[in-house]
């Protein structure tokens, strides 16, 4: 099972950008997208009459854009044979998503037809509000099959609301879409994660006003269904999943806060399936359980420096008491991941140079510990969990990088060695000649930060290039580093890619989070600046030539860098952006604040936590200045970050530079910032499902970066009049 699952879980303001996965393309269907306020600033005099044009900024980019929206198909059709782990398998049958449902294939004949077991336009409905004349699209999020194969749940969302539906459908021989076969058994509202515990009983948990607290157990019998509670959580700030061990043998109920954990484990070889507590919840204590033959393997913050180690304990003597330490990795090591595999424990850990590798442990004592070294390209790792094949000791694994496409491997810790899906099994060390480097900035107080650079030419030729930084740095995450078409599109056109790795994200440790949290989180702000000079004084790129691009809760240092150093970057981009701390931590009925005041304090009950936020808060600290060009793209479905506060930032901003224009004299040559505010129906926080929206959104943020940073634009052949 995943290690960090609550870490990831809906309730923090964590947004995904790389959405547009290849393989993904056919579940979508187009909707329309809409500017709602598009503000263009044109001050070549101090005269009211030419501050503020609202229609021109739109026209502005729109040649590029679509100019870019078919050079992004084109990018992501060369990129359309993608691996990816969308398949379940069965006893009898492999079931996989497709654009109109769920399908499977029957191992036991060669060579047939794909049979549809779910159709996703049962489901679809006539929208309400601006879109009532639009049908909603759904799409599969998750699938989970029972043992025996009986049934198959899965959730469907859509995304105009954040909570899913699941399906349940029963599995039967023959047409599952004949009128004589009625295969939906049962849909449940709200539903965010599930497992089977036996082919009759799931365990599923509740996802209301982002928040799970509710674990409830659903009994599939003869005579109908019946619903029983089993778990509920008091704490506000804790978020509860359900997950089931990789050997598929226990059921665990995990509840976790930002600093502590409690799980609760179900045997699914006992009758009564009743959970029963590891180790009651201690602050900053987090741990993460996985099952092998009889034992708990515990990933548990209790090594050095409240660093993650590995313990083992008896599935009899769970408790703290009992654990044994089992591995420690080295000094300076963050551990993203840990799965189980045959009579193995493997880690995925990121090590102090950035690079990521493989700790291998061996469960039994006949073996040493040995790692295995990834390509220096390789910054994601996405492992095969779900329906897992038949061979259990083996850990297949993607990995990839913005820029790499996934290469599938296979680890096979018995033997010690990882076989890749290239023609002749070996890691494909320069995928498209691009080049990864790995450097550190110093910040203010002395700290490196770690900068992942990707780029074509060598970094002496980097002067001229143009520069797109991305950052984030918060909650404990790694910036989000998966294959991205988009990226790949900029490098191949001359661009430089810098992801800095600021205090606050996860990518040195749970130490790295720590520093830049709550009173800490000005550390993140230094960060991000020092990386910007260290990369202009290594040669990389030009404030001019550079912008800053952030989602969700990374848009914090970037609007605070931009409050406090405008002029290190030219433009920037916001998909979704959280602004307002201040102003959101200060209100406790809005869905996330109790959860959130672990991140960022709590500026009602302590005055030093509201010192602190009032010091970088984006919206609260603009002044008159020139700040660089914006766009900020918000969703009017979104509950994580309130549109409110993103529009109040961007009329604050719109006011500060006529201020300051007003009070300066403009030269000619001298053009001031463009600030585009682009809201989009319909959608929530991770934005719109559909393909070509998608498109057409990234399509906008290249046009957008072109024409603010002054690039020499593409060739954008014009039309032959008749």
């Amino acid at each position: 099972m995943a290690v960090f699952t609550a870490l990831k879980s809906a309730s923090s303001r964590f947004f995904t950008p790389c959405r547009l996965r290849i393989w993904e393309l056919a579940l979508c269907k187009r909707v329309t997208w809409l500017f709602l306020s598009v503000q263009r600033y044109n001050l070549s005099n101090t005269s009211d009459s030419s501050i503020y044009n609202p229609t021109s900024g739109l026209e502005r980019y729109k040649d590029l854009q679509r100019y870019f929206n078919r050079k992004l198909k084109a990018t992501y059709q060369r990129f359309s044979k993608t691996h990816n782990y969308s398949l379940v398998y069965g006893r009898c049958h492999e079931y996989f998503i497709d654009g109109d449902g769920i399908y499977r294939i029957d191992k036991r004949q060669n060579e047939q037809k794909p049979e549809q077991v779910l159709d996703l336009g049962q489901f679809s409905q006539w929208g309400g509000g601006p879109e009532r004349e639009q049908r909603v699209q759904w799409h599969i999020q998750r699938m989970r099959l029972s043992p025996q194969e009986k049934y198959l749940a899965a959730t469907v969302k859509t995304c105009l609301r954040e909570e899913p539906r699941c399906v349940i459908v029963k599995l039967e021989e023959g047409n599952f879409l004949s009128l004589d076969h009625p295969h939906v058994t049962l849909t449940l509202d709200n539903v965010y994660s599930f497992e089977w515990a036996t082919d009759d009983v799931l365990f599923y948990t509740t996802l209301e006003r982002l928040r799970c607290s509710k674990v409830f157990r659903l009994d599939l019998t003869h005579s109908g269904s019946r619903i029983t509670s089993v778990f509920e959580e008091p704490q506000p700030d804790v978020f509860v999943e359900v997950a089931l061990s990789r050997d598929q043998q226990i059921l665990s109920i995990n509840c976790n806060s930002r600093t502590s954990s409690e799980v609760l484990l179900i045997d699914k070889t006992t009758q009564s399936l009743e959970p029963r507590l590891i180790q009651p919840r201690q602050h900053e204590l987090l741990y993460h359980v996985e099952h092998w033959k009889g034992r708990l393997i515990i990933l548990t913050n209790t090594g050095p420096r409240k660093e993650y180690q590995v313990v083992q304990a008896p599935l009899s003597e769970p408790s703290i008491v009992s654990w044994v330490p089992l591995f420690v990795p080295a000094a300076g090591t963050a551990v993203r991941d840990m799965d189980v595999v045959g009579d193995y424990c493997v880690l995925t850990v990121r090590t102090p140079a950035g690079k990521t590798v493989l700790n291998v442990i061996p469960l039994t004592q006949s073996k040493e510990v040995y790692s295995i070294q990834l390509p220096s390209w390789a910054c994601a790792i996405e492992t095969n969990k779900l329906g897992l094949a038949e061979e259990h000791s083996v850990l297949e694994f993607l990995i990839s990088s913005p820029v790499h496409p996934p290469v599938q491997c296979c680890l096979y810790p018995e033997d010690g060695f990882v076989l890749s899906g290239t023609e002749d099994g070996s890691f494909p060390e320069m995928q498209g000649n691009f080049i990864t480097s790995h450097l550190d900035a110093r910040s203010k107080d002395g700290t490196l930060v770690p900068v992942t650079l990707f780029h074509a030419a060598p970094t002496e030729c980097l002067n001229k290039a143009p520069l797109l930084v991305h950052v984030y740095g918060a909650y404990g995450r790694d910036l989000n580093m998966e294959f991205s078409p988009e990226k790949r599109l900029l490098l191949e056109q001359g661009w430089a890619l810098a992801y800095c790795h600021i205090r606050g994200g996860g990518e040195r440790g749970l130490s790295w989070y720590r520093q830049a949290c709550s009173e800490g989180k000005h550390r993140g702000v230094e960060d991000l600046a020092a990386c910007l000079l260290h990369l202009f004084t290594s040669g990389v790129s030009s404030p001019s030539l550079t912008a800053l691009t952030a989602c969700s809760a990374g848009a914090v240092p970037v609007g605070a860098m931009c409050n406090r150093h405008p002029h290190m970057v030219k433009a920037v981009t916001l998909q979704a952006p959280f602004l307002d701390v201040l102003g959101t931590m200060e209100d406790p009925n809005l869905p996330l604040t109790l959860e959130d005041r672990e991140e960022w304090g709590d500026p009602v009950g302590n005055p030093s936590h509201r010192r602190a936020i009032s010091s970088y808060c984006p919206v609260h600290n603009i002044t008159p200045q020139k700040y660089p060009s914006m766009l900020l793209t918000a969703y009017s479905g979104d509950t994580r970050a309130p549109l409110t506060g993103i529009i109040r930032y961007t009329e604050k901003i719109q006011t500060a530079i006529h201020a300051h224009f007003s009070m300066h004299q403009i030269s000619e040559s001298e053009r001031a910032p463009n600030i585009v505010l682009n809201v989009r129906p319909g959608a929530n926080h991770l934005g719109p499902e559909d393909f070509d929206v998608m498109v057409e959104e990234a399509a906008f943020e290249l046009a957008f970066l072109y024409t603010e940073l002054d690039l020499d634009l593409p060739r954008i052949p014009r039309k032959r009049k008749r």
